[in-house]
Parts: structure tokens; C-alpha cells; sequence
């Protein structure tokens, strides 16, 4: 472990700088300022009356309309107020199961009216089935589902986990880096319920190079998914990947703090609040990761 020490004061000035009040309230749940119902009250602003989430909670897809994006992200607070649970994350599951495809599979992305401020590869997803949302999606839900039993008990959650199973045996040539990185998640999340899922790990681990570092597809030059963004916390993960490997990026991401307080991001965005908004997530999203991973100062009011 390197002598780095992350600066949560530096942090919180950034986060009030720059970030949406939703990180914010995120990060001042992770530092025990807050209480769950300050975060929940924040992300309920980007939720639609039919239960979904849009408006740029997914910061590059500023549409109104609710997505499988908006989901996720919604799912991640969901799993972060634990061990508080909240009617909207069935509700969620409700809007999710009326608009899934047969089986409960989801597209990448439905179609929005307005694309301003929406990031290219989001407007030209087809009406067909995606293993990197449904996966994104069902992965994070199956985390809400430990602490949530109307969530582990919904239908749609039984139909998607299944799903996402399904598609990721049938995997035979390497997918793109990020929707490696959700698969996985997804069976890291699920498991503690599936058995099946610790040796579908060592399917996909398959497509993983030995420094499990992956350059993405389409990205810039210096994008990458790395160990932490397929195991970001300790976990079934974690066996695909050398334990100093692990440290070493955990080391990284320490030394990744920025002066003005705030981690960066490598991808392009696609509008300048998205690119403020980003780097409130990443930075909630860097605090969290060595949080789980035991990483902060014990000192410090984490």
C-alpha cells in the first residue's frame, strides 16, 4: 500500500463546487452526514410518473424519458441507503417488467424525442435484446435485493437474472469490455443465490488478459476497464484477478484525486454539465470503492 492519504474535506469542496445535489447527498451518506432519505429525496427528482428514471440521471442521456440507464443509476442508490428500503425500488421493478422483452431482457437504450445533450451511442440502440443493460440493470437490482425483499421477490428480477444467465453461457468470443465488466458484476451479485454463477466467472474470466486491463472499444485511446471496474469491491470477483494487481490500482485510484478535490474521468462526454456530472460520480463512485476496500483513514468521519 503506497502512503497516499485521500482528502475528504478537498472532496466535499469539489462535490459542492461541481456536483449535482445527488452526489452530494451521496457522499454525505458515505461520511455520515446524511441520512437515507435525503439521498432517496435527490434521485427521486429524475424519476417519471410511470415509475422508471430519465433526465439525466445517466449524465450523458438527458432526455426525459425513464431508460434501462436511469435505472441503474437509480438502482445504485437503492443499494447504497441500505439497510433502508424504499416502495420505489418495486416500483422500479414495475416499469422495468412493463417494458422488458419477452423474458425480461432489456435493450441498450429506448428511443428518446428530444436527443440534445444525449450522447450518439445511446440514440441509435436497436429494439433488440442487450446483455451489457440487462445485466447492468438486473446486477444492481440483485444487490438492492439482499437488504429489499419486494425487489428479490419480483417477478421481473426472476426473469432478467435467468436472462442474463442464459446469455452469458452462451458467450463464445470475446465481448466488449464493458459489457464484460457489467456480466461480470452481475454474476458477482448474484452469487449468493445462484450457484451456477461461480463457474460462469471462470467462463468469462476467460476473456480476461492476465493484468485484466482491456482498452475499450471505440473509446479514447487511454480508456480502459480495469481490475476495480469488474470487482470493484471484495467479492466472488475478486478470484479472476492477482490480489497485487488489485492493490496496485487500488493504490492508483488513491493518487487519482485531483487538487481541486475531484477524481477525473477518461471518456469524452457529451454536453459541459455531463462533464461536470461525471466527475461528481466518479468522484462519490472512487470514495466508495476504497471504502469498501478498507482504504480510508479509520480517522477520517467515513
Amino acid at each position: 500500500m503506497n502512503n497516499v492519504t485521500v482528502n475528504l474535506n478537498a472532496a466535499a469542496s469539489f462535490l459542492a463546487t461541481h456536483a449535482r445535489v445527488l452526489d452530494r447527498r451521496r457522499f454525505e451518506l458515505l461520511t455520515g452526514e446524511t441520512e437515507p432519505q435525503a439521498v432517496l429525496a435527490a434521485v427521486e427528482g429524475y424519476r417519471n410518473v410511470d415509475g422508471g428514471y430519465g433526465w439525466g440521471l445517466e449524465p450523458d442521456l438527458r432526455a426525459p424519458e425513464s431508460q434501462p440507464g436511469g435505472a441503474l443509476h437509480a438502482f445504485e442508490v437503492f443499494e447504497q441507503v441500505a439497510p433502508t428500503a424504499t416502495p420505489l425500488a418495486a416500483e422500479l421493478c414495475d416499469w422495468l417488467e412493463s417494458v422488458s422483452l419477452p423474458g425480461g431482457g432489456l435493450p441498450f437504450a429506448f428511443p428518446v424525442a428530444d436527443p440534445a445533450g444525449c450522447a450518439p451511442f445511446w440514440l441509435q440502440s436497436a429494439p433488440t435484446f442487450s446483455l451489457q443493460s440487462t445485466a447492468f440493470v438486473a446486477g444492481t437490482a440483485l444487490r438492492v435485493a439482499a437488504h429489499d425483499q419486494a425487489v428479490a421477490k419480483h417477478p421481473w428480477l426472476t426473469a432478467a437474472t435467468e436472462t442474463c444467465l442464459e446469455a452469458i453461457r452462451r458467450v463464445d468470443s470475446a465481448p466488449h469490455a464493458i459489457e464484460l465488466s457489467f456480466a461480470i458484476r452481475f454474476l458477482d451479485a448474484a452469487h449468493a443465490t445462484r450457484p451456477e454463477a461461480d463457474e460462469l466467472l471462470d467462463h468469462l474470466g476467460k476473456f480476461l488478459p492476465d493484468n485484466g486491463i482491456l482498452h475499450v472499444a471505440g473509446g479514447a485511446d487511454d480508456e480502459f476497464m480495469r481490475p476495480l471496474d469488474f470487482a470493484p469491491a471484495p467479492g466472488p470477483a475478486r478470484k479472476l484477478f492477482d490480489n497485487q494487481a488489485v492493490e496496485t490500482e487500488l493504490d492508483a485510484l488513491e493518487a487519482r484525486q485531483q487538487d481541486d478535490g475531484g477524481w477525473p474521468v477518461v471518456f469524452a462526454s457529451y454536453s459541459p454539465a455531463a462533464t461536470l456530472e461525471w466527475r461528481g460520480y466518479a468522484t462519490v463512485a472512487a470514495i466508495s470503492v476504497l471504502k469498501a476496500n478498507s482504504r480510508l483513514d479509520p480517522a477520517a468521519p467515513c
